[in-house]
């Protein structure tokens, strides 16, 4: 392409881009329009505070919090708790940017409708169907495992039934409507922060009594600086004599996908009864839960119990219950990590039911998940990403080896593959804003009144995304020093090419490529 008279090009095609947004707000406008005339069935917006605030919090906690958290820990030592921070900014920005947009235009599908508003129809292709996938696997992992808690109890209980057993349970929850799924997803994150706050204040009562552990080590927080080589034992990076890398900066891998579900904040907007209201609220609440969550529950673990103990044949949270006296305490964290895979599943599905809505109403996907039933709930894709993910569960059994060391990769990348395209459709979102294209009451408002006009502004809008975004590729760069991490790095470009082929199959099979690609080239201009 030549690089000669680009300019009267640019401006061409940045009015063709600015018409496209335009055509799809007003198409999308017409729908909602029609749909109150006919009085045909619309989402609900029933999701209360208290709803949001549960979700947005039971969304980082996890089972990666009560057992994951020990192979963090083996990587870093206690400087572990300074990538939880370093992380947890990031993912905090991360929510900020995809709240700008929820809080100006609260839609279900949150960032996929975003991207095909203000980038193209093929980046929310990609955002939805990638973000969709992602979430069938993560699914897909927490109903293979669910076998396992309730054999603790049950060992004679097929695993196969248990995964059954909760699948249609949680599915017939999300039939129920989005306030019933509100509702038990807010008991669900109850559970999960009462066995994490009885953590902190137990382990904090040790600490005061300078009580020793079973190890002998008497509980204090200078332990953080006395035990196995300081705080900081591994560096930032460093390579053991078994040829593996640890350290502080490989431990942001695991600490990243520690976090994922955060963004289900955006996903609620276009159900939250007040999301003006409720969405700033609940992002900005990440970054604390964060550091209470993770920062002082693995920092009061470490004054406990050495860190260089904590070897994963146990979690830490029964550790820290048994140096306490609560003998009970694998019983009852076996409990808890029930009731959290139950929790993501339930999560998983509701958002990827609200993901194919979104998708359908794009034309990104069969137009029969984009109906509604009488509660308002988007039956169709519920039951669809459920039938998938019934079919990812069989992998899982007869082919567990293959199932968790590709299919997981993907999600491990396509988890990177959503936060960074987030980050680039609000940097789409501004420049549409700021061309008098934006929603509601910034229509018709361009330039820096338009911008200074978003209610709920990302920190430093100009810097941070591309900060964000050189976060994001160390993190892949990181990644290639893990084996286990190794095969996500070289999945995801097969997988965005993948995604990239089936839409240009199904766009040239509806004529719309031609204008998809105008669409991209004007965002890239």
């Amino acid at each position: 392409m030549s690089i000669k008279n680009t300019e009267p090009v640019q401006a061409e095609t940045h009015d063709e881009a600015s018409a496209q947004q335009q055509a799809t707000a007003s198409t999308a406008a017409a729908t909602d329009a029609t749909a109150a005339t006919d009085n045909q069935p619309s989402l609900h917006k029933s999701l209360k505070n208290r709803h949001i605030q549960l979700i947005a919090l039971g969304g980082a906690i996890g089972t990666g919090l009560f057992y994951g958290s020990s192979e963090s820990i083996s990587l870093a030592g206690p400087s572990i708790l300074l990538a939880y921070v370093i992380g947890g900014l990031a993912i905090f920005l991360i929510v900020r940017a995809m709240s700008e947009m929820s809080v100006e235009e609260p839609k279900a599908g949150a960032f996929s409708y975003y991207a095909t508003r203000y980038w193209s129809k093929r980046a929310g292709f990609v955002s939805g169907w990638n973000y969709w996938f992602n979430y069938i696997l993560v699914s897909m992992v927490e109903l293979a495992v669910v076998g396992s808690f309730v054999n603790y109890w049950f060992p004679a209980i097929p695993q196969w039934v248990s995964a059954a057993f909760f699948l249609v349970l949680i599915t017939a929850m999300n039939l129920m409507g989005v306030s019933k799924f509100g509702e038990f997803e807010f008991w669900f994150a109850i559970i999960k922060i009462a066995a994490v706050l009885a953590m902190i204040v137990g382990g904090i009562a040790v600490i005061i009594m300078g009580i020793p552990g079973v190890s002998g080590v008497r509980a204090s927080f200078a332990n953080w600086f006395t035990i196995g080589g300081g705080f900081m034992p591994h560096g930032l990076l460093s390579r053991g004599s078994d040829g593996q890398w640890t350290g502080l900066l490989m431990a942001l891998c695991v600490v990243m996908f520690s976090f994922g579900g955060t963004e289900l904040i955006g996903v609620t907007a276009g159900e939250a009864e007040d999301p003006r209201t409720t969405i700033p609220k609940a992002t900005n609440g990440v970054i604390w839960r964060i550091l209470v969550f993770y920062v002082a529950a693995l920092g009061v673990i470490m004054a406990v119990v050495p860190w260089n103990t904590i070897d994963g044949k146990s979690s830490p949270f029964v550790q820290i219950f048994d140096s306490v006296g609560v003998h009970a305490a694998a019983g009852i964290l076996n409990f808890v990590c029930l009731t959290a895979v139950m929790s993501v599943y339930n999560s998983g599905l509701y958002s990827n039911s609200r993901m194919l809505y979104s998708l359908a109403k794009q034309g990104n996907a069969p137009a029969y998940l984009g109906r509604l039933n009488k509660r308002g709930v988007p039956a169709a894709a519920v039951l669809t990403s459920a039938a998938i993910t019934v079919i990812a569960v069989v992998v899982v059994f007869l082919w567990p080896q293959f199932a968790f060391n590709y299919l997981m990769s993907i999600a491990t990348i396509a988890a990177v593959i959503n936060w960074s395209m987030i980050m680039l459709t609000e940097m789409h979102f501004r420049k549409a804003v700021a061309a008098g294209d934006g929603p509601n009451e910034l229509a018709g408002r361009s330039g820096q009144d338009a911008l200074d006009a978003i209610h709920f502004k990302l920190p430093l809008a100009k810097v941070t995304p591309w900060l964000v975004l050189a976060f994001m590729a160390l993190v892949v760069v990181l990644m290639c020093f893990s084996p286990s991490y190794r095969v996500a790095v070289v999945i995801g470009p097969i997988w965005l090419a993948v995604l990239l082929i089936a839409y240009q199959l199904t766009a040239s099979r509806k004529g719309d490529a031609g204008d998809a690609d105008a669409n991209v080239s004007a965002a890239q201009a």
